[in-house]
């Protein structure tokens, strides 16, 4: 992988009001490091999930596996500071040259790291400018397929939504948690009372309480639990093991050994005992929002209280001491979701052609994902859909 040289003249002849003078792509991740890493501070705004070490692992593991080329995108304005870095792969689909968003299916939320005073006051036009640049800098790019945007993050309005978007396929449940606010404000005292009425039938297992995974052996031992539960608990309920794909368990190893300040780039929190892991959940945190990724629950007898509900009750009060704003169990639905999530995350797709072959793919990306959505929202869709997976899966 090569990087691609600086442009050495603006973009176009821009008004001045014009932030983005200067538009790079760079195809060689650890090139990309030194200012990836510079918009890690407070003073830009980015989601956990589009840390270096995050990206770095799957770009190392997965992409390489999919056969897909990172291509990192970097703004900057007149003075050379940059002003945002977008993370991208490209792929071939359908025939055409397609830029995603790295992470696939183990992403939540997907978003350019930016510098906040931009992302705080961005233009459409300024926005416009952007693909004008990546057009001009990566050619061989026919739409960009740009997926699970949040719609605002950390208060500010996501600049991408300056662009033609649509609502993505799922929502994503949210709990938003007030500060300064007692325990029963965020998860119920009923579901508490119920909760600790099942916790005590473990308090008499030896070595039995909650552990956030802070040392290597403690990631091990949880990881390794995962990946020999998570494909029979995924096999009980028909579906595909996401994690089983090339690359993946590699990447999330990695990644939930990669340090940064008061934790990992995937942070894991379990129920443990002496004999066992009895439940695990991984996410990506930082100062305001935890977000889950993955998790699962022992095979053996165990798991007959509710492991799951009392581990993810757990995690909203170590997170809520800890200054958490807000906390999500992912895209989609799902009844233990609901327990604690009321409220639901904005997220939108965008489909955008940059050039005349990509019109009509990002067209029919976006009716497919138009069609899916219509499904999902449609519980006699939803469940003729189920039926014909199944019968799919048994021929």
């Amino acid at each position: 992988m090569t990087v691609a040289a600086a442009m050495d003249t603006p973009i176009a002849a821009l008004p001045s009001a014009h932030r983005i003078a200067r538009v790079d792509i760079i195809q060689d991740v650890a090139a990309a490091e030194p200012v990836w890493r510079q918009f890690e501070t407070s003073a830009h705004l980015a989601t956990p999930y589009q840390r270096f070490d995050f990206q770095a692992a799957w770009l190392k593991h997965v992409a390489t596996a999919e056969g897909v080329q990172p291509t990192i995108v970097i703004a900057y304005d007149p003075d050379q500071q940059p002003l945002l870095l977008l993370p991208l792969v490209v792929g071939r689909e359908n025939g055409m040259r397609v830029a995603s968003f790295p992470g696939g299916k183990h992403v939540t939320f997907n978003m350019p790291l930016w510098r906040r005073d931009f992302a705080d006051s961005a233009t459409r036009s300024e926005m416009e400018t952007l693909l004008k640049g990546i057009h001009a800098r990566a050619g061989n790019i026919d739409v960009l397929a740009l997926l699970r945007q949040p719609q605002t993050w950390r208060g500010i309005a996501n600049p991408m939504a300056l662009l033609a978007h649509q609502p993505s396929t799922n929502d994503c449940p949210v709990l938003i948690i007030t500060p300064d606010t007692g325990p029963n404000d965020r998860v119920s005292s009923s579901m508490r009372k119920r909760l600790k009425t099942k916790e005590a039938k473990y308090k008499g297992l030896p070595g039995y309480g909650y552990m956030h995974a802070t040392t290597p052996a403690d990631v091990t031992r949880v990881l390794d639990m995962f990946f020999a539960v998570k494909p029979l608990r995924m096999a009980e309920q028909g579906l595909p093991d996401v994690f089983a794909e090339p690359g993946v368990e590699a990447f999330l190893r990695d990644a939930c050994a990669a340090p940064r300040s008061g934790g990992y780039a995937i942070d894991i929190h379990a129920l443990v005992c002496d004999e066992e892991v009895i439940a695990m959940f991984a996410g990506v945190a930082d100062e305001d929002r935890f977000s889950m990724m993955f998790n699962t629950y022992t095979m053996s007898a165990n798991a007959k209280y509710s492991p799951g509900l009392i581990l993810m009750r757990t995690i909203v009060d170590y997170y809520a001491e800890r200054g958490i704003r807000s906390l999500d169990l992912g895209i989609g639905e799902g009844d233990y979701k609901r327990m604690f999530c009321k409220d639901d995350e904005v997220i939108f797709d965008s489909y955008i052609p940059l050039t005349t072959r990509g019109r009509l793919g990002a067209l029919g990306l976006s009716s497919v994902a138009h069609a899916k959505r219509m499904v999902k929202q449609s519980p006699a869709l939803l469940q003729m859909a189920q039926k014909l997976r199944g019968a799919f899966q048994r021929s």
